[in-house]
């Protein structure tokens, strides 16, 4: 029979981490704390993480089976429950397959929030992992029962609004990334790397068009700069100049507020040529195009709030934030190919250069709704061959007059 809501309680662990490992995985009615399903297994020699990984995992398909439609899922790993809602970058290869798997169940249901529990209230689970390590050992269970009734549930941390969408959005991330280009995966260094190996990236967003005073999404329309924003183009050109006197290449979105802003760049440079790039256009935000921030949370609510939660969810008839940030990424891949080891400026848009950013930082995407770039701003960002990235500004206005 199937329930509208249930709690999956899930633990896994090892013996010697790797060593004999086992998970189990609970699922309790929340308004009684009733076990619907139990879950538990030995999987042979692995660590910690990848046994908690399991049980979780087992513990959603449980619930699938009921046909679940919210699942409060709580662990003891705060490992597993981070990288789940995003917080954390996923960086062992071997746990992306894991966390993709977890994300793809997550889907199938209507809300998923992850919760982290001090192990003492995770004690069902525990028996059951327990008893699954010893079977993997090869030794008589020790783990001591626990009552079929349990503890009754109750929520210990705030819910994870956004961060379902975000547990998708890393977990799918994680499962396509390879090791040694990603900034995630690059070996941990606390000892500075020499610059002139690195490729140098200037972002800078466009001068201030009329939209942007009035609080307008803007797009794909090409909004010329305002008579403040050619200002502030020849001011950022002259800070451009004086940060990096020797560029090797004038990148920029197609769209003329951004073509503007970087002939002002390239001719304080020497008269560079400015090379339009399609990969560094802003979102496209459809029906939202021209409207100001107030006219679309009217207009369109719902849509609005679930464009908010989840980086999947494009605009009416425009882009999500997951599609710019794949051109993005070609982008930059193609840029540090292309440009190893010389600066180069990029002009771009608020999203592109949230997104980059986003990932320089290792930053989950609350990073997106959280960094406010000016019109402007300069953010400088160093990248080695091997994913190493420093990021030594974010939106650098001193250039700007005080408003």
């Amino acid at each position: 029979m199937a329930v509208r809501a249930v709690v999956v309680e899930a633990d896994g662990g090892s013996r010697g981490n790797p060593g004999p490992a086992g998970y189990g995985a609970v699922v309790r009615d929340p308004a009684t704390g009733e076990v619907l399903l139990e879950r538990a297994e030995s999987i042979g020699t692995a660590t910690n993480n990848v046994a908690e990984y399991r049980g979780l995992i087992a513990g959603l398909e449980a619930a699938a089976e009921l046909g679940a439609a919210e699942v409060d899922a709580r662990m003891d790993s705060k490992l597993v429950v981070e990288q789940m809602c995003g917080r954390w970058q996923i960086k062992h290869p071997g746990l992306r397959p894991l966390a993709a798997r977890a994300a793809a169940l997550v889907d199938r249901f209507e809300s998923v929030r992850f919760s982290w529990i001090p192990r003492d209230r995770n004690r069902h689970a525990d028996a059951l992992a327990n008893a699954a390590m010893d079977t993997a050992a090869g030794k008589p269970s020790r783990a001591t029962p626990v009552p079929a009734g349990g503890e009754a549930s109750r929520v210990v941390a705030g819910v994870d609004s956004p961060g379902r969408a975000q547990a998708r959005e890393v977990a799918a991330r994680a499962a396509t990334r390879s090791t040694g280009t990603d900034p995630a995966t690059t070996k941990a260094s606390w000892e500075p790397r020499p610059s002139f190996t690195a490729t140098r990236l200037i972002l800078v967003r466009h001068g201030e068009t009329e939209w942007t005073v009035q609080h307008r999404y803007a797009g794909r329309a090409d909004v010329p700069l305002s008579e403040s924003g050619q200002a502030q183009a020849r001011a950022t050109a002259t800070r451009v100049a004086a940060l990096a006197p020797s560029v090797a290449a004038v990148l920029s979105s197609p769209l003329s507020r951004c073509t503007a802003t970087a002939e002002a760049i390239a001719a304080a440079l020497g008269g560079l040529p400015v090379r339009p790039q399609d990969d560094w256009i802003e979102c496209d935000f459809g029906d939202w195009d021209g409207h100001t921030f107030a006219e679309v949370r009217d207009r369109w609510p719902g849509e609005l709030d679930a464009w908010l939660a989840s980086t999947r969810v494009a605009p009416p008839g425009g882009e999500s934030f997951t599609e710019v940030g794949q051109r993005v990424d070609r982008a930059m891949v193609a840029l540090r190919e292309a440009y190893p080891g010389e600066t180069v400026v990029v002009v771009s848009h608020v999203s592109p250069i949230k997104l980059a950013l986003r990932d320089a930082l290792a930053a989950g995407d609350a990073l997106l709704h959280r960094l406010y770039l000016d019109a402007a701003g300069i953010s400088v960002l160093d990248m080695w061959p091997d994913g190493g990235v420093a990021v030594r500004s974010v939106n650098d206005t001193a250039h700007l007059p005080v408003r």
